[in-house]
Parts: C-alpha cells; sequence; structure tokens
C-alpha cells in the first residue's frame, strides 16, 4: 500500500468556503496570550485557526473535577446542518506536563539553539501544546500522495504541505497533514471527545476509526539511517507505509538478513496502542445559518456538555476544528476527491466533474469554464459562449472560488486548564460548572468574540447536587472597549435579583413552585433576606460571589475593582429548591449587555440527549432511557426526569387524576416532550427500578402531564429489581404493585399439597409402628456405617 489510498475517501470530508469558529467556553485562545489591542499579535503563534485576527480571549485558565460537568460553547461563521454544504465538529484534548500558554507570543523556535538550555520543549517562555518531537517526525514524514490537491502546486513533499497549506508554513508545532484531516492515520497526542456531523449516518465509522479505540502504526528510522538519507534526498524522509518503511537499509547492510546475529539498521513499522478511552460521542450537529456568528434555534448559543475525564492533570487544552465543505462536488463516499481528480498533466485545473450537475457535457465544461480552479470564468448561457467562431465574451462571470479554500478546515483551541481529582469529602452526586463567557466592549468591540454572559446561562441541576461557580477576567482590554468599572478590565460576580414586580409568561415550573427574583429586574435582593436565600447557600459564600470578599478587604468594590481577575468559589452544595434568578452587578448597562442567569434547583434529577439517527441514551441512577440506530431521522432533544415517590404521587394529583389501581412502587419516570418520539413503529426502552415481592405483581402505567390524558397499561418485564419495557411516547411513567393472586394461589396449593403429606406419613406410622422402628433402625446402621469409614481413611 505505497500511498494510503485506502484513505483518501474518508480523509476529504475536512479539508473541503470560507468560515471561521470561535471557542467561548472554556475560553478560546486563536493564538491571543494577553495583548491589549484588538488584533492578535501573532497568528501562527500555537495553531492554525485561519480565523479573524480580532478572535480570542486573553486569559482562560481555569481548573475542573473529574467528572464534572462543562458547557463546550462556541460559534461557527457558517452553516451546518444545512442541504448546502458537508459540515462536522470534532472536539478533542490533550494533557502533557510541557503543555503551557506561554509568556510571548512569539512562536516557538524549530531549532534548539535558539531555546534556553538548546532544548525547545522545556523553554516555557514560549507557549506549546504538541511537542518539538512530533513536528520533526511531521516534517520528515512524507505526506500522503494519495489526498485531493485540487489545482494547488504542493511546495514539498512532507506531511507539512496540504492543500490548504501548500507552502508549508509553521504555527508552532502542529503537523498541518493531521489538522486538515479527520480521522489520522498516525499517531498524535489528541483523544476524542465528540463529532457532530450534518450526517450522523456516518457515526458507526467515526467511533470505529478513533484512535481512541483503534491503534495507529509509524515509521521508526534509526538516527543515522535518517540523517544519510535526508542527505541523499536534500530532505528529511519518513516513508508513511509499511512496505517502503521496511525497506530503509543501509547499502552495505542489503544482504544481511534482518534475523542475522548482527547489528543491523532497518526501518521498522511500530504498532502504537490506541489511547483505550470510550468511543467519542457521535451525534448530528445543531443548525446554524451561513454568515451568522451567532445562537441557534431558540436563540440559545451551539452547546456541548462534556463530561470531564478521570485523568488528574495540571496542564490540559481543548481544541474545537470546523470542518466545512462544498457541495458543487461530491466529498464523501467512494466517489469522493483523491489524488486521480488532481490536477492532470496538460491541465490548470482540477480533473472534478462540476458540469455534469449543471447540465453540460463533460467535454465541453473547459470550454464553458464549469472547472474546478482558482477564479474561473464561466459562460452561464449557451447562445453568448466563446466557443467556435463566436467570441462574444460580455456574458463572462468570474467565480471567487481558492481551491486551497474552497472545502476548508478551522479550529479553535482554549488556554490551558487544569483537571483535579474529586475531593473525597464533597458530598454530592454531581458537580456542574458555572462560568463567565466573553469580554469587555459592546458588540462590536468585542466581535466576533461575545459579550458577557453566564455559561450555562440556564442551568438545571437536582437538590443536593453541587454547583462550581468560577470564573476569570482580564486586565488588557483595550481601554477604549465600553463597560463598566476600571478601563480595559473585566470583573464579574453574582447577587440573586429581587422579588417579582409584574407578570410574565409561565415560564417552567419547578416541583417547590418557588420563584426567587425576577429576570425582568435590574437590582439585587437583599442578602439579609432569609426568604431570598440563594439556593441555601451560607452567608459567607453569598458575600464571596457578590464581589464583598474577593480575596479584598474592602477597597474600591463599589464597580469590583479591586477585586481579583480570578475566583473560585469551589463547588457548593444547593439544597434548597426553586427558580433562581441572578445578576452580575457590573455588567449591567441596559443598553448594550445584561449578564443574568436562572438556575432551576429540583427534586427529582434531570438528563437529557439530542436524538437522532444515531440513537442514543440517557441514564439517570438506575433509569435510563435507549433510542437504538435508526429510531429517528431527524435530531430531537429528549429530556428525561426521576421523580421520587411522594413527587410522583404528588404531580398526579395536581393534575386532577387518580392513580391506578394499587400502591406506589417506587420513583416515576417523565419522558418530554411527550409526544411521539420514533419514526413509524420504531420503539424505544425504557428501564427503571421497582421493588419485587414474591405477593406482589408490578404494573407501569403511562399517562401525561395534559389533565384530560387517560392511563394507559404499558406490557413490561420485571426481573432482579428492573422493569424494563418499550415505548414510542413521551410523557409520566408510574410503577404500581398489587397482590399478585396467581402467586398467592400457587403458595396455598404447595403449602397445603406439603400438609397433605405430612399427615399422611404420620397416620401410616402410627397405625404400622414396627415401620417406624425398622426405619429407625436402618437410619442408624447406616450412620455408624459412615463413621467407621471416616475413621478407617483417617
Amino acid at each position: 500500500m505505497k500511498l494510503l489510498t485506502v484513505i483518501v475517501w474518508l480523509a476529504t470530508i475536512v479539508s473541503h468556503v470560507n468560515a471561521d469558529t470561535y471557542l467561548h467556553n472554556p475560553r478560546g485562545s486563536n493564538n491571543r496570550l494577553d495583548e491589549a489591542n484588538r488584533d492578535r499579535n501573532n497568528g501562527n503563534r500555537m495553531f492554525d485557526s485561519q480565523n479573524n485576527n480580532r478572535g480570542g480571549y486573553n486569559v482562560g485558565s481555569l481548573y475542573y473535577y473529574e467528572g464534572s460537568i462543562l458547557s463546550i460553547e462556541w460559534t461557527n461563521q457558517h452553516s451546518c446542518n444545512n442541504p448546502n454544504n458537508h459540515c462536522n465538529f470534532v472536539m478533542q484534548y490533550m494533557c502533557g506536563d510541557l503543555v503551557r500558554d506561554g509568556t510571548t507570543t512569539t512562536t516557538i523556535p524549530d531549532n534548539p539553539v535558539n531555546c534556553r538550555d538548546y532544548n525547545c520543549n522545556t523553554d516555557l517562555k514560549y507557549g506549546m501544546h504538541e511537542s518539538y518531537n512530533y513536528y520533526l517526525n511531521c516534517k520528515g514524514r512524507v505526506r500522503n500522495k494519495g489526498l485531493f490537491t485540487a489545482d494547488q502546486n504542493l511546495k514539498g513533499n512532507s506531511a507539512r504541505f496540504t492543500r490548504q497549506n501548500p507552502g508549508g508554513t509553521r504555527r508552532g508545532y502542529e503537523c498541518p497533514e493531521e489538522r486538515d484531516y479527520y480521522p489520522y492515520w498516525h499517531p498524535t497526542p489528541w483523544k476524542d471527545i465528540a463529532v457532530l456531523t450534518n450526517d450522523p449516518t456516518q457515526c458507526p465509522y467515526f467511533e470505529e476509526e478513533s484512535e481512541n479505540v483503534k491503534e495507529r502504526y509509524s515509521c521508526y528510522v534509526p538516527s543515522g539511517l535518517y540523517s544519510e538519507y535526508a542527505r541523499m534526498r536534500r530532505q528529511a524522509y519518513i516513508p508513511n507505509n509499511k512496505e517502503e518503511c521496511e525497506e530503509i537499509q543501509w547499502p552495505e547492510q542489503k544482504d544481511i538478513p534482518k534475523d542475522a546475529n548482527v547489528t543491523v539498521e532497518y526501518g521498522q513499522w511500530i504498532r502504537s496502542e490506541p489511547h483505550n478511552l470510550p468511543k467519542p460521542i457521535c451525534r448530528q450537529a445543531q443548525y446554524t445559518r451561513d454568515n451568522h456568528l451567532g445562537n441557534t434555534y431558540g436563540g440559545f448559543p451551539l452547546m456541548f456538555n462534556w463530561t470531564i475525564p478521570d485523568i488528574n492533570h495540571e496542564h490540559c487544552v481543548f481544541r474545537i476544528r470546523y470542518n466545512i465543505s462544498t457541495g458543487d462536488f461530491e466529498g464523501w463516499g467512494p466517489s469522493a476527491v483523491n489524488a486521480s481528480n488532481n490536477k492532470q498533466p496538460g491541465k490548470n485545473y482540477a480533473n472534478v466533474d462540476v458540469a455534469t450537475k449543471y447540465g453540460l457535457q463533460p467535454n465541453n465544461q473547459d470550454g464553458r469554464g464549469y472547472v474546478f480552479k482558482q477564479n474561473p470564468t464561466v459562460e452561464i448561457f449557451d447562445e453568448f459562449a466563446t466557443t467556435g467562431n463566436n467570441q462574444d465574451k460580455d456574458f463572462q462571470l468570474r467565480l471567487a472560488i481558492n481551491t486551497n479554500q474552497f472545502g476548508r478546515t478551522f479550529q479553535d483551541r482554549s488556554h490551558t486548564f487544569a483537571i483535579r481529582q474529586r475531593p473525597a469529602d464533597l458530598d454530592c452526586s454531581q458537580i456542574h460548572n458555572l462560568n463567565v463567557r466573553g469580554k469587555r466592549g459592546n458588540i462590536v468591540q468585542v466581535y466576533p468574540g461575545v459579550e458577557y454572559d453566564m455559561v450555562p446561562n440556564r442551568l438545571y441541576v437536582a437538590q443536593d447536587e453541587c454547583i462550581h461557580f468560577q470564573w476569570t477576567g482580564s486586565n488588557t482590554n483595550p481601554n477604549n472597549n465600553d463597560g463598566q468599572g476600571r478601563a480595559g478590565t473585566d470583573r464579574s460576580n453574582i447577587v440573586m435579583l429581587e422579588a417579582q414586580r409584574y407578570s410574565e409568561g409561565n415560564g417552567r415550573a419547578v416541583a417547590s413552585g418557588n420563584k426567587l427574583g425576577h429576570w425582568g429586574n435590574s437590582y439585587p435582593a437583599h442578602l439579609n433576606d432569609s426568604e431570598t436565600r440563594f439556593m441555601g447557600l451560607s452567608r459567607e459564600d453569598l458575600d464571596r460571589l457578590s464581589g464583598l470578599t474577593h480575596s479584598q478587604f474592602r477597597g474600591e468594590l463599589s464597580e469590583l475593582d479591586d477585586s481579583g481577575t480570578y475566583f473560585d468559589l469551589g463547588p457548593k452544595k444547593v439544597t434548597s429548591v426553586g427558580e433562581y434568578h441572578y445578576l452580575c452587578t457590573r455588567n449591567n448597562n441596559f443598553s448594550n449587555r445584561s449578564q443574568k442567569g436562572k438556575i432551576y434547583v429540583e427534586r427529582q434529577a434531570r438528563g437529557w440527549n439530542q436524538i437522532d439517527w444515531n440513537g442514543g441514551s440517557i441514564e439517570i441512577g438506575d433509569s435510563s432511557v435507549w433510542f437504538d440506530r435508526g429510531a429517528r431521522d431527524t435530531p430531537q432533544d429528549v429530556g428525561m426526569e426521576v421523580w421520587q415517590t411522594e413527587d410522583c404521587e404528588n404531580l398526579i394529583n395536581s393534575l386532577g387524576k387518580s392513580l391506578p389501581s394499587g400502591s406506589s412502587a417506587g420513583s416515576c419516570v417523565a419522558l418530554y416532550p411527550q409526544e411521539q418520539l420514533v419514526k413509524d413503529s420504531a420503539k424505544f426502552q425504557v428501564s427503571m427500578p421497582v421493588p419485587e415481592g414474591v405477593t406482589e405483581k408490578v404494573s407501569i402505567w403511562k399517562t401525561t402531564t395534559d389533565s384530560a390524558a387517560q392511563w394507559t397499561l404499558i406490557e413490561a418485564e420485571v426481573s432482579n429489581g428492573q422493569a424494563t419495557f418499550q415505548a414510542s411516547e413521551g410523557g409520566v411513567y408510574v410503577p404500581r404493585k398489587s397482590v399478585n393472586v396467581a402467586a398467592i394461589v400457587g403458595i396455598v396449593c404447595a403449602v397445603s399439597v406439603l400438609l397433605i403429606i405430612v399427615c399422611g406419613t404420620t397416620i401410616y406410622f402410627c397405625k404400622y409402628p414396627e415401620k417406624w422402628q425398622a426405619l429407625k433402625k436402618g437410619v442408624r446402621q447406616k450412620a455408624n456405617y459412615a463413621k467407621r469409614s471416616m475413621q478407617s481413611q483417617v
């Protein structure tokens, strides 16, 4: 396999349209460090984002506990899950002892002579993600010549040179070929988190090919051989396939068998173990529209909830890649563009058939300009074509096509963060991270960043779960950016809003019915009012959240000027049920910003997942719902709640419904939306814990929160304390137990038979006592015989 052509068709999807993507939580750097100007100083500092120079945030280092939930938030300029293109988002992370943000915006050198102690890996002045050795291997490795390069003239032969980077420009120690293609075929330090794609039928492929679960191979060339080949060829040379790798050998050793008892240097095709992590989550991407770095449906930002892995490391970084391809030609599958579709001898355009799609004959595409090349000129009217004797060029139109961007990968990476072990004395089942996004300035000044907001803006937690309040700001924003407090600074705090003053929509009801604070207000509640105590937090915690004790005793705190940029309250258990509205008092200029949030604390646990063709599941404790692949064609957000027994009965009673016959059999499960959740005759599976008793029978009943809805009996299988059943609709599923008449009748019959046998035996031996004596004598003899046998063996 000389050129890895087997993976050509799969790799093109990430290299196919000018767009940008920006990471807002955790804070994306876009190669920024702490510059006080709007443009970043160096777009080549750490990685190739291909984004606008004004993107990124100055600082962003936080820490997250293992197993906690972090809301990833981003924007992308062009659409996804839209019929006019193909796209996906690839989310990954890496950790390493030398991963760092650095202290200078200068790109890390690629010559150790220019680094302290002649070691760039350990020169902490420079920011670094991938290592120097990783980049050297990329620089010396032959590029995959089975890839689609269109009509681009690549300036080199190594993995530094790609269709998107034909000149091999270096950005940090990133490998351009790995950046542009996914899944990549050589070992990388990146671990997969998720792939969000416009076509969920590709998910099985992404899951199986991920380096999380599948090994990789690479060629090891001894240093002496490497230098010799580099000298002879005047360039680095590391084969990218097994056959050529194992052919590398010193010329004078060619005839020596590799298993001979002599030292022979030759190339070795080395297997790298997979990361041994779970398969990446894969699902359909949320809808976004073209030319819009903004929110999706409902006015909510693009978001993915990441459960932080158990790795306990102080130096980690997150990246998101936005891969978008044109719909003008096929970019996936066996007919995808590959090396055979590149520019051929005698032509100045790529060998891609774009004419047939527009009703033209392939042999007529050249004359009419319907070819894939840089800025082609097309003639859209046949009768005015410049073919033959017709030289009228009045109807020629030039298309703005750049073949190294018409199909493109963008990315953003976070500032470094830490992942730490969960405190052993932390008494809560789940930790939710609550952070601050955005930076100082109005929407024009911060664009393509965003203004201040809380992340997540609406947070749902169960009673006795924990919220980790943590955020950071900057002291180096442009001084003329709009905002409150000292110029150039970011500061945030949290204070609960005062009580509701006017009516508004019903919103979402919580179990307790308590609505504390009002989103429509702009003033905080009094901290001394016990009835407005924020989620049951202590007065000390409320003082710290408000900014009154941000590690600063007194000082100028009216606008938080003397508070620190970084704040960490740590995880705090929320004990009081209700709907809580809060604000940041500093960033509350009604004209152009309003930094507010809402937290729902409910007695019942709540979870959700986006269900599409790829299926999916939701698990809360011992309760779960599972959708098989193919159960849906379109994405749907599905929510699940587990109501404890008392809350469940209260919920049913509040609807004015009488419960089905029988008594409570434990907690109930509510699924939202309460409508058909699968297509046609498909079903999803629900499992929930129920008590088991020999004389009890458990039944599952279903209804909805519509008071007019009737009860429906669901067929369920009960085994080992779990009730499992199939369903097609959302609603409230309630377990009830009743007397198991059949089991009781069976037990009575068995006891009756046993009594009859005992009574009959007693009457028989009373009538024939000699039989009873003979039976006892026989039992005694057998016992004595067994005893003597054991003694003889001893």
